[in-house]
């Protein structure tokens, strides 16, 4: 698979009310093609949030936008822009950030989560100095982040709910 360059066109998903903001890499082919974050069908950040919430697991975009906008959670990915193969964080380079801080000044966000290590990197060297705010890493819900049980996911994601 070659390097492309790939621009980030999902919206961020956020309102006035908003008061932690959960921050992936960059969205898969997937997501892209499907318009809406975490696309991939055995991505597990959608069940993750819908068992923690005690919600059912939204069906459609509509659906996983309103149950995060209900309980006060942004979605939006630290690029904006990135060269990388297929949805491989690791082959990332010349990464080009999200106004994250932009984010902030129109909401009530307090908190900021990255999602895997490399998020929680690209938040640090890029955004940290103009948000203020130290990120919290929660692990991957990727499917390519077999290690890591639904269970394991659960309990590092319950993190959030102190926050919301």
């Amino acid at each position: 698979m070659q390097t492309e360059r790939v621009e980030h066109t999902i919206p961020p998903i956020f309102d006035k009310n908003s008061k932690i903001c959960i921050l992936g890499t960059m969205p898969s082919p997937v997501s892209r093609s499907m318009g809406f974050y975490y696309g991939h069908p055995q991505n597990r950040f959608w069940r993750v949030l819908s068992m923690l919430l005690s919600s059912p697991l939204p069906q459609d975009n509509e659906a996983k936008k309103q149950l995060v906008l209900c309980r006060h959670i942004a979605l939006w990915d630290v690029l904006a822009s990135c060269k990388m193969r297929g949805a491989a964080d690791s082959s990332i380079s010349d990464p080009q950030p999200n106004d994250i801080a932009w984010l902030l000044k129109n909401t009530q966000i307090s908190h900021i989560f990255t999602t895997g290590a490399k998020a929680h990197l690209m938040y640090a060297k890029f955004c940290m100095s103009d948000t203020g705010l130290e990120d919290i890493m929660l692990p991957s819900t990727s499917p390519a982040n077999a290690r890591f049980s639904l269970q394991m996911l659960l309990d590092s994601y319950s993190v959030i709910l102190k926050y919301i």
